[in-house]
């Protein structure tokens, strides 16, 4: 008999202080769906759902035929299941981490080193860069939400400059001042520029942020500030509310916010010779996340075979699943995780009449 090569996961959740809380969270409630014995607690956050085989969250393999315990532990030993290219690629590794994240609060800024970068980083300060390999990222929205993506066209942060007295003193006059200059001159004097505005923003103190941004919830609240797209409802209520008063806050007038109409962002990739973009250019990721939607109507759907291993997340929908080395059929439903070796198809069977909706996470090189 074939060895198994497609399982059920449990998944590791991360209580994350900037995730929703208890039941508003859809990580919690995608936990809760796929396992009758998990409990949600109204008063803990729920941020993270993480489908891989991250140490800190290596998924646990829901059959006992197998001997192995967790999926990074299989796949040590199964090295194949990951797919040719992927396996010499990455060293018989799972190179991708498959998340849900459910956000209360604005998470922590961060830029992800391309590979030669992190490379490098790696040998300088193994200690505070662990991993030398690049950190590509895709966020698709489940429900609509916001997210700050590289940096917002020079114009736009000179306009925000000129019409923000509060973001202008935050700044400091000489950083504005070089970002202006830099309009007329080339892209590594606006690199320039944006790194000495995006530094004085990020080492402001507390107390002063926190003072301006009072000063801006109390300005704009006297007046019609039509004329600023960036004094809108998100930072009339970091004023109000003095949890959210943060450096991030500020950083819209920075930050490229992609179009309602964008249901996904790529963050782009830091490289040591040029960390400042001034325009949101999205990368090509090492890695693919599918969007199946199967209509109700439709008894039985075939997940195709692909030369990558991947985790299937079931957002939607009741399913049992086969295939040609699965012992048993696998019964599957919202929430539930299924890891697909390379080359193995799988024939979804509905035991519902209700539409399907699944994300499918794989590396195709």
């Amino acid at each position: 008999m074939a060895a198994q090569r497609v399982f059920p996961l449990s998944c590791v959740v991360q209580q994350y202080a900037w995730g929703k809380m208890g039941s508003n969270s859809e990580v919690a409630r995608l936990m809760a769906s796929s396992d009758p014995l998990a409990q949600i607690l109204e008063d803990k956050p729920y941020a993270e759902l993480w489908m891989g085989t991250h140490p800190r969250g290596d998924a646990k393999i829901l059959d006992n035929s197998i001997l192995q315990k967790t999926l990074g532990q299989w796949i040590a030993e199964n090295q194949d299941c990951l797919g040719s290219k992927v396996k010499d690629t990455f060293n018989g590794k799972l190179p991708f981490l498959f998340k849900v994240l459910s956000v209360e609060t604005a998470l922590s800024i961060q830029a992800h080193p391309n590979k030669e970068l992190a490379e490098k980083l790696h040998l300088q300060a193994p200690q505070h860069y662990p991993d030398a390999n690049h950190k590509p990222e895709m966020a698709i929205a489940l429900t609509p939400f916001q997210g700050l993506c590289g940096f917002r066209p020079v114009e736009e942060i000179v306009t925000f400059l000129t019409k923000v007295p509060e973001f202008q003193f935050l700044i400091g006059d000489n950083a504005a001042t070089q970002l202006k200059q830099s309009l007329s001159c080339d892209s590594q004097a606006v690199a320039s520029a944006l790194r000495s505005c995006f530094s004085h923003l990020m080492k402001s103190e507390k107390k002063i942020v926190v003072e301006q941004l009072n000063l801006l919830v109390k300005r704009i609240s006297q007046q019609d500030c039509v004329e600023c797209m960036a004094c809108s409802d998100n930072t009339v209520r970091a004023g109000l509310t003095p949890k959210f008063i943060d450096v991030p806050t500020l950083c819209e007038m920075l930050s490229y916010i992609p179009s309602p109409s964008q249901d996904r962002l790529f963050p782009p990739a830091w490289s040591q010779e040029d960390p400042y973009l001034s325009i949101y250019d999205p990368p090509v990721p090492d890695f693919t996340v599918m969007k199946m939607e199967v209509p109700g109507s439709v008894t039985e759907y075939r997940v195709l075979a692909l030369d990558s291993a991947s985790i299937l997340l079931m957002v939607q929908g009741t399913v049992t699943a086969s295939t040609r080395t699965a012992q048993a059929t696998i019964a599957l439903k919202r929430g539930g995780v299924l890891f697909i070796g390379a080359n193995e198809s799988v024939s979804l069977k509905l035991t519902l009449p209700k539409d399907l909706l699944m994300f499918r996470a794989c590396c195709l090189l």
